[in-house]
């Protein structure tokens, strides 16, 4: 096959995982939905972040103008910011009737001490309330780089606690990965998760379009350290060069592995906007229709 071949089978997988893949937005940016809309595939799923300090209420706003844009709104919930159990009830009751929500990302939340009754992602999924006031399938978070204050072996343990929960409940689950600048962890994660839970389909997060300074300050935030101190002991000019502001390697790392192994369980890529979500829809537009 010639590299021109592989090359244009590479762009169609990276195109198709972006089409049926999602993208992350503030709930104050819910002027962006119309943006979205225009771009990205009718359904496309688009995450409202749950912010520190933040009620789930503030929320409510975005996931309605995306609802009525013709998008799928998935509320992040973020459990040591839940205040009360009451919080989640009257929030998923008015998700699920003015946005016809159905489906939640649930998250610990690194938050120091639990603001109420839940001290970790398990913990909401033990209580039901989910499954009781409408949510139909649940997204969990994987970590390719592991996680910066859980040990490997309970992130593992967590993880199947929560899927055995959903289950319990008739909830449908999905991954979705935390991004990386390490595209050959990444490939080792999916590649361990199609050998171990082949039937959980996976959404592979990708740093969205923007600029490496906030990049990096995103990156510390979120835990990516593996290839953060990989990248720093050859000093910040290669972290600069790394650190680029177009994710189109990272997808095609991602198709790749998906054209090599037909039996991954990859069905999207997961874009994060850090705030600038018309521009990452932008992006992943281009790159869907094939434009320059």
């Amino acid at each position: 096959m010639s590299n021109a071949t592989t090359s244009d089978r590479v762009n169609e997988c990276a195109a198709g995982l972006l089409a049926s893949g999602s993208l992350e937005m503030s709930p104050d940016r819910h002027r962006d939905a119309e943006a979205i809309a225009e771009l990205l595939p009718s359904a496309t799923r688009v995450y409202v972040n749950h912010l520190p300090r933040h009620g789930l209420q503030k929320s409510l706003e975005a996931l309605v103008a995306l609802r009525r844009s013709g998008l799928e709104p998935v509320p992040h919930i973020a459990a040591r910011r839940v205040s009360s159990r009451a919080e989640v009830v009257d929030f998923l009751d008015q998700a699920v009737e003015r946005a016809q929500v159905s489906k939640v990302l649930v998250i610990g939340g690194d938050d120091p001490r639990p603001l109420g009754c839940y001290a970790d992602a398990a913990a909401l999924l033990r209580d039901g309330v989910l499954a009781e006031h409408g949510v139909r399938e649940v997204s969990l978070p994987g970590y390719p780089e592991g996680h910066p204050r859980i040990a490997s072996a309970a992130l593992e343990a967590a993880l199947t606690e929560k899927l055995a929960l959903a289950a319990t409940q008739g909830l449908a689950t999905t991954l979705v990965t935390q991004f990386s600048f390490a595209p050959a962890r990444v490939v080792a994660f999916c590649a361990d998760l199609a050998r171990a839970r082949p039937e959980l389909p996976v959404y592979v997060g990708i740093a969205g379009p923007c600029t490496a300074a906030t990049l990096l300050r995103f990156a510390q935030r979120c835990g990516v350290s593996a290839s953060l101190r990989a990248m720093g002991a050859q000093g910040m000019d290669a972290v600069r060069l790394f650190m680029h502001t177009d994710p189109a390697d990272q997808i095609s790392a991602v198709a790749q592995h998906c054209l090599a192994h037909p039996g991954s369980n990859v069905v999207g890529a997961h874009l994060f906007s850090f705030g600038a979500a018309a521009a990452t829809a932008e992006w992943m537009h281009r790159r869907i229709t094939g434009a320059r």
